[in-house]
């Protein structure tokens, strides 16, 4: 452990927390557009050949397709960002974000160029995704290394705004296009403009990296780790079992915890967030401005909700309102899912507005700051992203897909979505319980409020 207080300049926490919120946004405002687009659109402009409900599923599979890309894009710039530094990698993700998806509003459709329309949409879908991969890790671990640890969950949440302030920008957009175009003007040229836009964000975001310095627990890291191979002795060159690196029964403990954390959020995140925009206009037949109303509403509230549960994550600690919050919503998935049932806009909006609060919001609320304070500083933006992404990968990569699937089979039943949200939000609930309520320092769990100095992880 890196002993002493690193001082914290409350000028680069604002500029660092800004750039986090900035880049997050940027990154949730581009797959929001995305999916929206999928659930509306490309399953009509870049798979028209197909039947509808296999064209959405084709659909879906493109938005998974970028998961995949986040995985490896989690390693690489994880790596990076551990051996190099943070400031580096955010830079270089938001720049490749920002560009992919300028480009996808630029894309021929299928009618113009056949097979190569959907082709490039893949592409640049898997671009997206892996510029991605690191964004919102790196930037909730460079933000919860600058903050001080009594108030690290509330300043990490302004990182977690960036996705209702990408959410509600990504909806707001399409809904006022939605609004103002007819349906042959939104498959002609009205789907482009959203991707466009996302150009602006990218150059904002850009600028303020420029400015902001590095993580002081990265600088402190450097310091020591240079002090240690200053003075160790080399025994020998040859490798033996003394010698390989070896991962910890800790490491492992603190990855699976994160792990199913990430995992129950994402599959929330991915149901209600993406298949649902599509399951309200393909199934329950109601119009495409309710699923954007309800995300608008939703991410306008989360304003105030995710800074409250950052507090409440400080005050009572991170685990305990984990564990409130998850199971809160496995009890609420089935009213949820009967008031969208009923096909009435008015309830349909209002369940949405509560289950994305409470299971999407709520969740990523505490999950920057407790996958950060999880990890030692040594490996702590790899573990970090890789553990979102693998989680990621699963469940919101795939869940979308699977969730279209078990609709299909099962004549159009929502009791399959209310099962798949409720293993998701117990998978996040056992997740927490896991981790130990009180610590050697007395904390209020093995992870809320930590020394991120610390080189060995928390578990």
């Amino acid at each position: 452990m890196i002993e002493g207080q690193t001082t914290i300049n409350t000028k680069e926490l604002v500029k660092t927390a800004a750039s986090g919120w900035l880049g997050t946004a940027m990154e949730f405002m581009d797959f929001q557009l995305y999916s929206l687009a999928a659930a509306m659109v490309f399953n009509k402009i870049f798979f028209p050949e197909l039947n509808p409900s296999i064209a959405l599923i084709a659909a879906m599979g493109t938005y998974g397709s970028g998961y995949i890309a986040r995985l490896l894009g989690a390693w690489f710039f994880g790596r990076i960002g551990d051996k190099i530094g943070r400031r580096a990698v955010l830079f270089a993700t938001v720049l490749l974000m920002g560009i992919a998806s300028t480009i996808i509003g630029l894309l021929p459709t299928y009618n113009q160029v056949g097979l190569l329309a959907p082709s490039l949409l893949v592409a640049l879908r898997i671009a997206q995704g892996f510029g991605a991969g690191a964004e919102i890790s790196g930037s909730g671990v460079l933000v919860a290394e600058f903050a001080k640890a009594k108030s690290r969950g509330f300043v990490g949440s302004v990182v977690c705004l960036g996705t209702s302030t990408g959410t509600l920008l990504a909806n707001a957009v399409w809904a006022i296009i939605i609004a103002n175009c007819s349906e042959q003007q939104l498959l002609d040229w009205g789907w482009r403009i959203p991707f466009l836009l996302s150009l602006i964000t990218m150059v904002i975001a850009i600028l303020i990296r420029l400015t902001i310095k590095e993580s002081p627990v990265m600088e402190a890291k450097r310091k020591l780790l240079e002090t240690k191979r200053q003075t160790s002795v080399v025994i020998s060159t040859r490798p033996t079992a003394d010698t390989k690196p070896q991962i910890s029964r800790s490491a492992v403990k603190s990855f699976f915890v994160a792990l199913g954390l990430r995992f129950g959020q994402a599959g929330n995140s991915g149901l209600m967030q993406t298949y649902f925009a599509g399951f309200i206009v393909t199934v329950m037949g109601m119009e495409k401005l309710v699923a954007t109303n309800a995300n608008i509403i939703s991410s306008s509230i989360a304003f105030i909700t995710i800074p409250i549960v950052g507090l409440l994550g400080d005050k009572f600690g991170r685990k305990k309102i984990y564990i409130i919050l998850s199971l809160l919503m496995t009890v609420y998935s089935v009213p949820m899912l009967l008031m969208i049932d009923s096909k009435d806009p008015v309830l349909t909006i209002i369940a949405m507005v509560i289950g994305l609060n409470v299971g999407v919001q709520g969740l990523f609320a505490l999950e920057n700051v407790t996958l950060a304070e999880l990890f030692g500083s040594t490996n702590r933006m790899t573990f970090m992203a890789l553990a979102k992404e693998i989680a990621g990968l699963i469940a919101t990569g795939f869940g979308p897909i699977i969730a279209a699937s078990l609709v299909a089979a099962f004549t159009n039943s929502w009791m399959p979505l209310a099962i798949m949200l409720m293993i998701f939000s117990l998978c996040a609930a056992v997740s927490a319980w896991i981790i130990p309520t009180y610590n050697k320092e007395g904390l209020l769990d093995r992870t809320t409020g930590r020394d991120l100095n610390a080189l060995e992880e928390a578990l």
